[in-house]
């Protein structure tokens, strides 16, 4: 055989005959299935001589009437009525054939042991009579003679077997053929014997065993020398027989002595000798069946096929009856039917559709019985001739696969598996490799047959593919269809055709195929981008080498791992060759999107998509526009790297500069919106809408690293730049574009702000002018419906990032409103009453249950300073003097330096007698306020606040002359309740004053003493021994306290006024003779 890469062959369509490629085979075509007329009318006569001398009972599954399968047999020959009665006529004239039954004794078993060893001898004699069988009547019912062959049959009609000697269980398969001329009145006769021969009694005794045999040793002594013993026999009349029987029969005693005499194996064939039959006399047996097996099955097939359904390789009853007839009829062995019928179904395979299925039986049925040199030269040349016939014709359908094949069909994959089944069982039979020794291993013949037809698919589909027109555009579409339809047969291959092929021949379709059609599509892609490179490139042309260059992409990730291919592949660096286009592809995917983007504003209303959809359709464009974009980075996929990230440089600036247009156009679009509108609510609904959008596209943008794979082109480009080069120039542009799209944000939700801060500021404004009867928590409702009500349809039209920026501008604004007139209304405490409820209700409302602002947004240090002034403000002015004396308590907690000096008392109440006791002890370390160097001390006692005891007067201690380490040793009792003393801010307040005669008193400092602390009042027990308690001296505060500010600006309260008229007067002295650094 001749391996070539030839051209393509047979144009593709069904599974007719054509040649396998590279395989010639001038000389093995198989011969058609068609006989001519003489021909046919020869085998017609054969089936009907075949049907008119039927012999035997039918088979269960067989056709009984004989008019039936003449029927059948003028359809399958296509014979007219007049045609068929002449050769039926003519076949009824005909000279009957020899009737004989075929009869093999095969065996017996559980035979009577007649010899004296317990054993027989046994031999048969068989044969036919005639004239004997009347209807009803039965052999078996006359008077059974001893010897019913020897006296019915004539000897030379008596067949005998061989002796068997010395067994119960004798095997003979010895085979008769016996003649007889009426099948009615005939009957098969077998008789079965035991041979005896002359022994002496010495002898007889040697073989004795037991009793038993010493019985048979008298018996024999009372025959005849030399009498058989019969063991049975077998009568059968011949028309009970079935054309073929395989079957144990019982053997049937003469007595009724051993009514058990064991089974004989028989088989019976009934069968013709000189047929008379032109056809019969002139061909070989197997021929003549064959042919007819040939012409059954071809009317069989064709049946199926004009019934729309495929041949599954069963026969119908009347031909399955006519076949075996006549195989049986012309006693073909079962070696020979096989050969027939490998011989038939493989030449009508090649020119009929029926499945491939059906020649595994005769392959199978051949290799089982191949026995060398069973068939004669002529058989062994026509069966190696259908070897070679089928192997080149099922190549031939390997070849063309693809047509031959087709997965629309969705059988295809089966017939295919089923061929190769077929093809590699005839090449392992013992046959085969006799009779066509020089045959290639079929793996071989196969992958050449797959390679041939890949490079012949590829020119069809070329072919199929030529432009009408002739221009660089039209050849460009026509090559990219074509490697678009080499990718999908590729895919095809990998998932279906490669398991099959194998499965069956460990043979790599995909492989094969790939590394053919590589090469073929690297030649024509080449050529084609070396005459556009060499000419001006059209945005058309440009859009089909695009596409051209992502199907070659797709094309190349199937390429087989480099274990299953040689060298390189002819694509292998073929993005070079698109090189040139690439400008003009990034130019392309530019300018298509931005025209995109300005339809898709120009046609954008503003209005939100839905209602947890606040963009426009503006904004799902974009995002749409964006995400083709990255599809065209991720088909690109440019293979080197350093270019690579040059082309990633353009997109992502493309896509930043998009961005910002779209942010120009959507400024502008709204503006068009709202010029003719009216309505100012409407324009606002716009400019959230435009707000979103934004935030939308920022959302877009930022997703721009994952959608591009700057990760793995960080990894790809590591080797050929700069280190920090990639994120100093994508990750610098990223944040440039993200940087313009966050101040056009911020702008738009500032202008939303402004629109709501001219209302917040006017309620504020209100909440002080409101009359006085009116509760604070009244005065404040319209500011806070206001708020509600915008809030609410802010956060229905803004997303939830814009919505937050847009809160985080109105609670700045609105601090610094409130502080402003908070800083109005010092003097007024119920106006700052009302603003320190409005700011309590404001925080809550701004928090909304944490939807809002958390609190670290809202607690700023604008806000606490507010809080802290309204808290004070919103007081009057004894809880005022009251939050004083707190500040001094703690700051007498504080003072841990004694540098004014310090007074130590012991102070405890007695709450049976209602009486504050204080023990002035001394004082120490005072400062010396006298020009003299020294002081006059003396320390003036009173409970503070004033107004919580307005019935105790001041107390005083005796005047110490010259002395900065008084001991004063006083003992002053007040008669007071327990309950004002343990109030916030109730003190006993120590003041210790330099007497002067002539002038007023100096300070030399002030104690506070917290009443709630001393021992009698932090429990119900009355005190035990009081501890003595130190208390560093202090001055006021230098830059004046704010509380007393406030109370000093309350001009119309008296006991405000006099309490900061006594409070400056302390500082005054206190900033006189305040101590010297370094004292």
């Amino acid at each position: 055989m001749d391996f070539s890469r030839g051209q393509p062959g047979d144009q593709e369509g069904g599974p007719g005959p054509g040649l396998p490629g590279g395989l010639l085979w001038e000389q093995i075509e198989p011969p058609s299935h068609h006989f001519s007329p003489e021909e046919r009318a020869l085998l017609y006569e054969e089936a009907l001589y075949t049907i008119l001398h039927r012999l035997g009972q039918p088979e269960p599954n067989h056709v009984t009437e004989a008019s039936e399968l003449l029927r059948y047999l003028q359809e399958a020959f296509h014979m007219g009525p007049e045609e068929h009665q002449q050769l039926l006529q003519k076949v009824q004239k005909l000279e009957k054939p020899i009737f004989c039954l075929k009869a093999t004794v095969k065996q017996a078993k559980g035979i009577l042991g007649k010899d004296v060893s317990g054993f027989s001898d046994p031999y048969c004699l068989l044969g036919i009579e005639q004239g004997v069988g009347a209807p009803g009547g039965s052999p078996g019912s006359r008077h059974r003679q001893k010897a019913v062959v020897r006296h019915t049959i004539p000897e030379e009609q008596t067949h005998r077997t061989q002796v068997i000697t010395q067994t119960l269980n004798p095997v003979w398969e010895e085979t008769f053929i016996l003649e007889f001329e009426d099948i009615s009145n005939s009957s098969f006769h077998l008789d079965m014997w035991d041979l005896d021969t002359v022994e002496s009694v010495r002898q007889k005794l040697g073989e004795l065993t037991d009793l038993h045999g010493l019985r048979r040793i008298f018996k024999e002594a009372r025959k005849d020398k030399g009498q058989d013993d019969f063991l049975g026999n077998v009568v059968l009349r011949l028309q009970d027989l079935r054309c073929q029987e395989d079957q144990w029969y019982p053997l049937e005693p003469c007595t009724e002595t051993y009514p058990d005499r064991g089974q004989c194996h028989l088989q019976f064939q009934l069968i013709h000798k000189r047929r008379a039959t032109t056809a019969s006399r002139s061909q070989p047996s197997y021929t003549v069946h064959l042919h007819l097996l040939q012409q059954l099955v071809s009317h069989e097939v064709t049946q199926h096929q004009a019934g729309s359904t495929s041949w599954d390789g069963s026969l119908s009853p009347q031909a399955a009856t006519i076949l075996f007839l006549h195989a049986t009829q012309k006693d073909l062995s079962d070696f020979h039917q096989s050969l027939a019928q490998w011989l038939a179904y493989s030449r009508l395979y090649q020119s009929l559709e029926f499945p491939s299925s059906c020649l595994l039986h005769p392959i199978t049925s051949i290799e089982y019985q191949w026995i060398q040199g069973r068939l004669k030269a002529e058989q062994q040349e026509e069966l190696a001739a259908s070897f070679r016939n089928l192997l080149a014709y099922g190549l031939s359908l390997i070849r063309r696969f693809r047509s031959v094949f087709p997965l629309s069909v969705p059988d295809s994959p089966a017939r295919l598996q089923s061929l190769l089944r077929v093809l590699v069982q005839m090449c392992k039979m013992k046959a085969f490799r006799e009779l066509c020794p020089d045959s290639a291993p079929l793996p071989r013949l196969v992958t050449e047959a797959l390679r041939t037809g890949t490079v012949e698919w590829f020119h069809l589909k070329q072919q199929h593919h030529q432009p009408m027109v002739q221009g660089m555009l039209q050849a460009g579409k026509a090559l990219l269809s074509l490697v678009q339809d080499i990718v999908g047969d590729l895919h095809q291959c990998q998932r279906t055709w490669n398991k099959i092929f194998q499965n069956a021949l460990k043979v790599n379709l995909f492989s094969v195929a790939f590394l053919e059609l590589q090469w073929l599509v690297a030649k024509r892609v080449q050529d084609h981008t070396a005459a556009v490179a060499g000419s001006a490139v059209s945005p058309e042309v440009g859009e089909s080498l695009f596409q051209l260059y992502v199907s070659l992409k797709e094309l190349c990730q199937l390429a087989p791992v480099p274990a299953e291919r040689d060298g390189v592949l002819a694509l292998d660096g073929f993005h070079r060759w698109f090189q040139p286009a690439v400008p003009s592809w990034l130019q392309k995917t530019y300018s298509v999107a931005l025209a995109r983007v300005q339809r898709a504003v120009q046609m954008d209303e503003l209005v939100p998509l839905g209602e947890l959809t606040k963009h426009s359709t503006s904004a799902v464009d974009l995002s749409t526009c964006f995400a083709q974009i990255s599809h065209t980075a991720r088909q690109l996929d440019w293979p080197d790297p350093e270019e690579a990230f040059m082309i990633t440089v353009k997109f992502v600036e493309d896509t930043c500069r998009l961005a910002l247009v779209y942010c120009s156009l959507i400024k502008t679009r709204a503006r068009e919106l709202s010029a003719g509108q009216k309505d100012q609510g409407q324009a606002a609904n716009m400019l959230c809408v435009v707000v979103n959008d934004m935030e939308q596209l920022r959302l877009v943008i930022g997703k721009l690293p994952t959608q591009l794979a700057w990760e793995a082109l960080e990894q790809r480009v590591g080797a050929v730049l700069e280190q920090g080069q990639l994120q100093n120039t994508l990750h610098a542009q990223l944040q440039g574009a993200l940087a313009g799209l966050g101040h056009e944000i911020r702008t738009g939700v500032r202008t939303l702000a402004e629109q709501l801060e001219v209302g917040i500021a006017k309620h504020i404004q209100k909440l002080v002018t409101v009359k006085e009867s009116v509760l604070p928590e009244d005065a404040i409702l319209p500011l806070m419906k206001f708020l509600e009500v915008k809030l609410c349809y802010m956060n229905a039209n803004l997303v939830q990032e814009n919505f937050n920026s847009l809160l985080t501008l109105l609670w700045t604004h609105t601090l610094t409103v409130l502080v402003e007139v908070a800083a109005s209304q010092r003097s007024c405490p119920l106006a700052s009453s009302r603003l320190k409820i409005a700011l309590q209700n404001l925080e809550i409302s701004f928090y909304a249950e944490g939807c809002g602002l958390p609190p670290e947004a809202l607690h700023t240090a604008t806000f606490q300073a507010l809080q802290k002034d309204l808290e004070l403000q919103a007081a009057s002015s004894r809880e005022l003097i009251q939050k004083y004396f707190c500040s001094r308590i703690q700051q007498q907690a504080e003072a841990a330096s004694e540098e004014l000096g310090a007074v130590t008392v012991k102070v405890s109440y007695r709450a049976s007698e209602q009486k504050l006791r204080v023990e002035l002890l001394s004082a120490s370390s005072l400062l010396p306020l006298d020009s003299n160097g020294s002081s006059d001390p003396f320390v003036q006692l009173t409970l503070e606040p004033r107004h919580e005891f307005p019935e105790l007067a001041p107390r005083e201690t005796q005047k110490h002359k010259k002395d900065l380490h008084p001991l004063f040793d006083e003992t002053f009792e007040f008669l007071v309740p327990a309950e004002p003393c343990r109030k916030d801010g109730a003190c006993l307040l120590l003041t210790v004053l330099d007497h002067d005669t002539l002038g007023a008193d100096d300070l030399e400092g002030e104690a506070f003493l917290p009443l709630r602390s001393v021992p009698g009042l932090t429990g119900t027990e009355e005190p035990g021994e009081v501890p003595q308690t130190r208390l560093p001296l202090t001055y006021p505060a230098p830059n004046g306290d704010p509380i007393l500010q406030l109370l000093e600006s309350r001009k119309g309260d008296r006991e405000a006024q006099v309490f900061v008229r006594l409070r400056r007067q302390r500082a005054k002295q206190a900033s006189q003779h305040a101590p010297k650094p370094g004292r």
